[in-house]
Formats: C-alpha cells, structure tokens, sequence
C-alpha cells in the first residue's frame, strides 16, 4: 500500500471507553488552560500534554509501539521546522522510488507521507497497524527524549531532531493555534501566551528541557541522534540536506551530484515551493486543521514583528540562564 493512500485511507476515531486507570491518572495531574482556550493541558511525565486525548494516545504509544532498527523518528518541539523536515526526509529516503517531478510531495501534505505518532497514529486508534507502512517507516513525534518507548531508544532506529529559536517558536506556534477549532471559546491573547510560555507552560514544554533532552542524547550517542538548529538549515540547506542523507546512511552519489539532485530536493522542499502548492493551500488535514497553517512565514526573526523589547529581554536572560553551560546557542535574527 501507498504510504499517501495508508494516510488516507479511513480509520474509527470514535471515542473509546475510558478505564478508571486512565480516570484517576487525569485527575492527579496537574493542569492548566492551554493557548488554544479549548483544551487543557496534563503535566505528564515532566511536560505539557496538549489535550486528554493527546495524553491517551501518547501513553498507548509507549505501551505497545515496537522500533524498527530501520524506523527514522523526527523529532521537535511544536512548529520548529518540523514540516520542512518531514519534506527533506521524505524526498531524501524516497528519492530511488520515483523521479522528483513526480513525487508524492506534489500532490500530498507532509504532514500525511509522514504521519505524527502521537496525533495521525495513536490517537485514531490505541493499537494502529502500522505493518502496512513503507519500510523504512518515517514518523514523526512532539514527545520529549526522555518520554520516548523503550524500543526506540534502546534499538538501532535513528532519531533527527530539528529545534528553533524560542522567539520565533513562541511566535508561530501562537499564529498557529488560531487556526485550530476552538469550539467558540476565545484563544489567549500573545501576552498571556508569553507568560505562560515563559514559566514553561506550553505544549510539549519546558522549551528548555525539550530541547535539552535531545541536544545531550546527540552528544553522547551523534550515531543514534542528529541535532538540527532551523536556523543553521536555513542559511546552507545544501549542506544540511547532505547531513541528513549521510546520517540516514542513504549519501547521495557523485553521479546525482552532477545531476543537481541535491538542489532540486533543496528546491522541490523549500517553503515557497511547498506554500504554493494547491494541496497544502486549500487541504485540511483530518482533525480539521488547514494545511495552510503549516506554512506562515518561515523567517528567522520574524518574532520583532510581534514581541515588545521588554518581552524579548525577559526571554533572552531566561534562556541564556537555561542554557548558558550546555554550549547551546540559538540564532536570533538573519
């Protein structure tokens, strides 16, 4: 089965009995409003769970997903890169299968050739059949390193993380949250957002500990964990894009170097080019979500544009204090 045609395909999404075990969980968590205004957030397992039927899915997830030692997971906190991450890996993994003017990206979002555990699998069913999935299986994931199944950390499956600076971050995940549907209840307002942000109340939060968990597992384990930072990806993607295909052990040849493959994926995966396309314009994804919202601006330092002085001061001491002896840096502007 086509990987487009496993995503589309129908699956029950209906509202399961709740156990007592879950019950009890939800009521012994701490929770807070989420930025959305429509959903709470659970304090699980030291991070924001964006909703109670994220949390289901995220602990069936951890019960019963089984690694495979060729399995690609992609990693990042909400709107870091993550879609242009999904694109790159795709055409990188699936370049062989079919020429690029001819590549599923065209016609299909990335948010559906590579599904997200813990929102298109695990939440549409606790036990998704995921045999049925192209090999290598791509998936991607919000869940924090530490959070992640046994299987995956302890197999030989490859994890590529993508961050990004949390002033742009913080900015792009609150446009973001204002396409979601919010059951007529108002979103927070930027202000509120930041605030919550900054005492690290977010989904998938602290910022700091999520980015944290993945920079250390790159330092001691760089063949299991590759770093990305969106910014360094945005000023050389040539490289980057040779980085990643190398890590996945797929390295491009000197033949499709002289064909100017590299640069065509460059092209083929860049934001304008995927902004334009009609399915990623007028598309929606199943939870109701346009595709349009996957793609705002993409700039690096866009967040000037709405943070005030007094606010971005306040964000830099605190990551610069969260940061400041793990030799992780974070570009600001172009």
């Amino acid at each position: 089965m086509e990987k487009a045609d496993f995503f589309k395909s129908s699956f029950s999404i209906g509202e399961e009995e709740k156990g007592d075990e879950f019950q009890e969980l939800l009521l012994a968590l701490p929770q807070q409003r989420n930025r959305n205004g429509s959903t709470s957030l659970y304090l699980y397992q030291g991070f924001w769970c964006p909703s109670e039927a994220t949390l289901k899915a995220i602990i069936s997830f951890q019960r019963h997903f089984q690694a495979q030692e060729t399995d690609l997971i992609l990693a990042s906190s909400p709107k870091s890169g993550t879609t242009w991450l999904k694109a790159l890996a795709f055409m990188i993994v699936n370049r062989a299968r079919c020429a690029l003017n001819e590549s599923p990206l065209l016609t299909t979002s990335p948010q559906e050739l590579v599904p997200t555990i813990e929102f298109d699998l695990y939440m549409r069913s606790q036990c998704p059949n995921l045999e049925d999935l192209p090999c290598p299986r791509i998936l991607s994931t919000h869940i924090p390193f530490a959070s992640l199944p046994g299987s995956i950390k302890d197999s030989k499956c490859r994890i590529v993380y993508v961050c990004r600076n949390p002033f742009d971050q913080f900015v792009s995940y609150w446009h973001f949250l204002l396409h979601l549907p919010h059951e007529n209840v108002e979103p927070l307002s930027l202000d509120e957002s930041f605030e919550l942000f900054c005492k690290g109340v977010h989904a998938f939060g602290p910022f700091w500990d999520h980015v944290s968990g993945f920079w250390k597992a790159s330092l001691e384990r760089p063949d299991k964990v590759l770093f990305f930072k969106y910014e360094d990806m945005k000023a050389d993607i040539i490289f980057h894009i040779k980085r990643l295909a190398e890590f996945l052990g797929l390295p491009f040849s000197e033949e499709e170097g002289k064909k100017g493959v590299i640069e065509e994926i460059s092209r083929l995966c860049s934001f304008e080019t995927l902004k334009d396309l009609e399915v990623n314009k007028y598309g929606k994804q199943v939870y109701g979500t346009p595709n349009s919202a996957f793609f705002r601006k993409g700039k690096v330092g866009d967040w000037a544009n709405h943070l005030t002085p007094a606010m971005a001061e306040c964000l830099k001491k605190l990551i610069e204090g969260k940061f400041g002896a793990s030799g992780l840096t974070f570009e600001m502007s172009c």
